[in-house]
């Protein structure tokens, strides 16, 4: 059968029971995974949190891909990590491992011709030795230290050859691993942070009030300067609020919803009337050295679009607005 046509035949809702059934098999297959956890687990985790070194991931293939993975995460988590090649191992990067650093080998069958080849090596450095398989009787299993079964019942590939469903318990495993090690060294978002700096949440965490707060050209104004003055002064702004401060103290607050509010009610001389008069006094503010997060939490929650940043002797220093992110 011709592959570039036969496909025009499949239905809708053949793909779409197709779908449902390889993520029902696979969330079935995870579910048996949470029953293969063993003691062998907790040996793994305090393997990798009493080594003073690194967490070096091994695997060829697709397990080499998830591999790069579970190390992606576990850097990202407060367990310095990388991954090894097997085959640039075996040509010289064997040299990478350090005295102090866990492996962790990933082959499903247990039997990887890369992996059987550093075996001999990777013995001979005595480093702990954490493996990943689906095999526990394989040549693998038996000559690391802990061992992690991630065996499946079949694959969710309809000839059972493609790797999916094991590939999908390993990546789990490594998750698996990468939380326990976080709840046992009491990794917070803050930590997290730290290693991604250049991700929103990173500088959501590690960004202050005062590293994004409008600080220049403030609309400032004094409690006596009229209504007429201080539309010029907004105007100026282009911040659609006045700050009201004698001696260098906030007193209050004028912004252009009270101004709309003011001309309405069209009183005779109200716009030779004074700030006094008119601000809004006590206005929500906020320290300049607030993270930028708990700023924009309480921004919410007032349901106010613009705070004043004051510093630590309550001067004003700058006007942060809820999109100053």
């Amino acid at each position: 059968m011709d592959s570039n046509t036969s496909h025009k035949n499949v239905s809708t809702d053949v793909l779409i029971k197709s779908a449902q059934r390889t993520l029902s098999t696979q969330a079935q297959a995870l579910k048996n995974l949470s029953n293969q956890v063993t003691e062998e687990f907790a040996k793994a985790v305090r393997l990798i949190l009493s080594s003073k070194g690194r967490t070096i991931i091994c695997g060829m293939g697709k397990s080499g891909l998830i591999g790069k993975k579970i190390a992606a995460t576990l850097a990202s988590t407060g367990t310095p990590s990388f991954f090894l090649h097997p085959g640039e191992a075996f040509h010289g990067d064997l040299g990478m491992i350090q005295p102090e650093d866990v492996l962790i080998l990933i082959s499903y069958s247990g039997e990887t011709e890369e992996l059987m080849r550093l075996l001999p090596s990777l013995k001979s450095f005595g480093n702990p030795s954490i493996a990943l398989v689906g095999n526990m009787s394989s040549t693998l299993a038996k000559h690391c230290d802990c061992v992690l079964d991630i065996s499946v019942d079949r694959e969710t590939c309809p000839n059972n050859l493609a790797p999916t469903t094991s590939t999908t318990m390993t990546t789990a495993m490594g998750d698996a691993l990468a939380v326990a090690l976080m709840e046992s060294r009491d990794f917070q978002p803050q930590d997290f942070a730290r290693f991604h700096p250049g991700g929103s949440l990173g500088r959501k965490l590690l960004t202050r009030v005062k590293d994004l707060m409008h600080k220049d050209n403030l609309p400032l104004c004094s409690s006596d300067t009229t209504l007429k003055d201080a539309i010029n002064i907004m105007t100026h702004g282009r911040k659609g609020v006045v700050l009201i401060q004698d001696a260098g103290k906030l007193l209050g607050i004028f912004t252009d919803g009270d101004l709309r509010r003011a001309m309405l009610k069209e009183s005779e001389g109200m716009i030779h009337k004074t700030m006094a008069e008119l601000m809004t006094a006590n206005p929500k503010t906020i320290n300049e050295n607030i993270m930028i997060a708990q700023a924009e939490e309480q921004m919410l929650q007032d349901k106010i679009t613009l705070l004043i940043v004051v510093d630590d002797t309550d001067n004003v220093s700058g006007i942060l607005e809820i999109y100053d992110r």
